[in-house]
């Protein structure tokens, strides 16, 4: 079973979770109706996805 020979020093761990961090998710306008919204996803605004009407959105 493998252990540890040595501690690993907290610069050492942190170095290595430094990579794991969540990033904000990348926004574009959307081209029907310019809301910003996440890449590959139904615009939340106006319903829209590739052009097409795919889902009814209330008017508030």
């Amino acid at each position: 079973m493998g252990v540890p020979k040595r501690k690993v020093s907290k610069s050492r761990r942190d170095k290595r979770r430094s990579h794991h961090a969540l990033k904000a998710p990348n926004l574009t306008p959307c081209p029907e109706c310019g809301e910003m919204k996440r890449q590959h996803m139904v615009c939340s605004h106006c319903g829209m996805y590739k052009g097409r009407q795919v889902i009814e959105v209330k008017e508030k």
